[in-house]
């Protein structure tokens, strides 16, 4: 739980992840063959097989955040999302600055606004004036929203689950693999809630022979009302086909096969949204891809919520996968 809650608490919005990819670096360097940063910022971690292919396992690093548009003259910030965030769930939301500042979330006409949009909201951070709050953030600040870490069993609620719990999950693959057929390279992409730009290039350079992107998935077992068969505590998900990509069959079927073949709980996911994979099954000359996701609950929202049975079917899968699998 300690480093779940490390990641989950670490500063990092797309397109500003140093301090995620340095917490990553640290965990793993001890484990991987190689390791290196692109010029994008991605984390690309090499574990040498025996030359019988090239695998590439993802997890996107970022987190939706909030970007500073304009201070007024009484010292209140306008703001955008970097990334989708659902307005209604970011009201009285407590934002933090990489400098440490905080601001609350608010609306204007809150009780009478009953559409409520980002444009319409603002962040007060206790300042009277244009001159004392642009002391403390600038035009172009970057934000997260501050959450705490709650353990309910084998029940994570808090922010950024999506997806430093994927990350989670690569970074435990990567402790216990080995003997692995096939080069296995562990990419922890960077702006993926924006332009899924880490997962391009990435792709790229590393041509992989096949690919699958590790993220989270909605689940239908709430009153989110959102309509899937995904369910929190039954396994991981094997996508089928998002909004982006329809899961290459091979690699599909490999991640069905190998779960099935060592007892590992899986549910299928016809899913909203889109992964890594999006980009990476179209690179170059083109990728055989799918995604495996971990089920979550209330993504894309301040506090989401995650099961770590789940979370460990996810990482078996992974690493039987990464050992079995050549070319």
């Amino acid at each position: 739980m300690k480093l779940i809650k490390e990641l989950t608490e670490a500063f990092g919005p797309s397109g500003d992840e140093e301090k995620v990819a340095n917490i990553i670096i640290n965990e793993i360097k001890d484990y991987a063959d190689e390791i290196k940063r692109d010029r994008l910022g991605n984390v690309i971690a090499l574990k040498r097989g025996n030359g019988k292919g090239k695998m590439m396992l993802t997890a996107h690093i970022d987190q939706i955040g909030i970007l500073v548009l304009d201070i007024e003259k009484n010292g209140l910030l306008r703001f955008t999302s970097v990334g989708h965030y659902n307005p209604i769930a970011i009201i009285n939301q407590i934002v933090v600055f990489k400098n440490g500042v905080c601001g609350r979330i608010m609306a204007e006409n809150f009780e009478k606004n009953k559409e409520i949009k980002i444009k319409d909201m603002f962040i007060d951070i206790g300042e009277l004036n244009y001159e004392g709050a642009s002391s403390k953030v600038n035009i172009g600040s970057f934000g997260i929203l501050k959450t705490d870490f709650i353990v309910n069993d084998r029940r994570i609620i808090t922010g950024a689950l999506d997806n430093r719990i994927g990350c989670f999950a690569l970074i435990e693959t990567l402790k216990k693999i080995e003997n692995n057929e096939c080069d296995v390279y562990f990419v922890f992409t960077v702006q993926e809630e924006t332009y899924l730009s880490g997962a391009s290039v990435a792709a790229y350079s590393i041509e992989p022979d096949i690919a699958i992107a590790v993220d989270t998935t909605f689940t239908g077992d709430s009153l989110e009302g959102i309509r899937t068969s995904v369910k929190l505590g039954e396994g991981t998900a094997i996508t089928i086909m998002d909004d982006g990509l329809i899961s290459h069959p091979e690699v599909k079927n490999l991640l069905l096969d190998t779960a099935r073949k060592y007892g590992i709980k899986y549910q299928f996911d016809i899913a909203k949204g889109a992964t890594d994979g999006s980009a990476i099954h179209v690179t170059k000359y083109g990728v055989k891809t799918a995604s495996l996701s971990i089920p979550l609950r209330y993504m894309h929202t301040p506090y989401e919520v995650v099961d770590m049975n789940d979370v460990e079917e996810t990482i078996e899968l992974l690493l039987k996968i990464a050992v079995e699998y050549k070319k």
